[in-house]
């Protein structure tokens, strides 16, 4: 990457830094100004003002507006939105379920491309949705708080370190609070389904007194000050990159089993600027925005990950793009699982 580029990241993540959900960052064309892209993204700006960047070093005449929207808003939104001036022209989410669901009832342009038939298969869904790159998800913990000897590696380790004499975790162990998080939602019913121990898991987070949150970056804003001693079931690159800053945290994959969430594009069928949206996807999906992506943003590049149609190796267990994910958005099953996830993290801590 040019020294040019570098200042110029370095200038967008400055002004950006502060951006909260819901803010919206325009990114002027740096030339002669002759496109507009729109972006609804549940990225934090900070995080993707640099892919931004370099796409305008390629394409200097393209005005970029990114708005950072949480996953279930950015759904309602485009749904409430789509038909006025300020639909987006891309969608960008780790709301796998709900980018499926917007496949599903015909709300997806499709597009083929050199750069969109390299993605995996098991990352992509009828050529309208694809993996733009993935998310490990992790457990999170002050390296201050948890000596090595106790950080859990399994979930069953959390399980016994959540029972433990003395109760060290209670009070100071968070997670996405999935009433208000999709993502959360979506992890807890993959967990539900893959995890024998999901249950107790969950009932002892409740008796600890789990704290709930709807973003990724509230948690790891209270495991690094110390507040909480660890985090379960978050994206993992977030996380990364604090450490990269000198934050006091560790990262744990479960070795029994890790989820890998998909942060996927999807393009409106009624996008007003549909070249540019298909340039942009492709710019993402090309080597060189896979690099911008894994070294600049620290996210996980979706192509070169072993092979066309290989899976993230070790652990890793890739949540698959498809009708499959549709199954607990129906209202019933969402209300029935939500009710026994509240009943469970409501419990009243255990009495000493």
């Amino acid at each position: 990457m040019s020294r040019c580029l570098i200042l110029l990241c370095g200038l967008l993540l400055a002004t950006a830094v502060s951006a909260a959900p819901g803010d919206v960052q325009r990114f002027p064309a740096t030339g002669t100004a002759t496109a507009q892209l729109r972006i609804h993204g549940t990225t934090d700006i900070e995080v993707f003002a640099v892919v931004i960047a370099d796409y305008q070093r390629l394409y200097p005449g393209t005005e970029v507006v990114y708005e950072d929207i949480i996953t279930q808003d950015l759904y309602a939104r485009f749904l409430r939105d789509r038909n006025t001036a300020t639909a987006p022209d891309l969608l960008i989410s780790s709301g796998m379920d709900l980018q499926t669901k917007l496949v599903n009832d015909g709300h997806a342009l499709s597009h083929r491309s050199p750069q969109t038939e390299a993605v995996p298969a098991w990352a992509k869904w009828r050529n309208e949705a694809f993996g733009i790159s993935y998310e490990p998800v992790a457990m999170v913990y002050n390296t201050r708080a948890l000596p090595p000897a106790k950080v859990p590696h399994t979930r069953r380790q959390l399980l016994d370190l959540l029972r433990a004499e003395g109760a060290p975790l209670r009070g100071r162990v968070g997670t996405y609070d999935i009433e208000r998080s999709s993502v959360g939602y979506l992890l807890a019913t993959q967990d539900a389904q893959r995890g024998s121990i999901a249950g107790a898991l969950l009932g002892a987070l409740g008796d600890n007194g789990v704290v709930r949150e709807e973003r990724t970056g509230v948690l790891l804003d209270q495991v690094s000050s110390g507040k909480l001693s660890l985090v379960y079931n978050v994206l993992g690159s977030y996380a990364q990159a604090r450490i990269d800053a000198g934050a006091p945290l560790g990262i744990v994959e479960p070795e029994d089993y890790t989820l890998v969430v998909l942060r996927t594009a999807v393009i409106p069928r009624n996008s007003p600027h549909p070249v540019e949206a298909k340039r942009f996807l492709d710019y993402l999906l090309s080597a060189r925005g896979q690099q911008v992506l894994s070294r600049e943003a620290r996210l996980m590049p979706i192509i070169g990950t072993g092979g066309s149609d290989r899976e993230p190796g070790q652990n890793r267990r890739p949540i698959q793009l498809g009708p499959g994910l549709l199954v607990y958005l129906d209202a019933l099953k969402r209300r029935q699982f939500l009710d026994a996830w509240r009943s469970s993290v409501e419990a009243k801590p255990r009495s000493d």
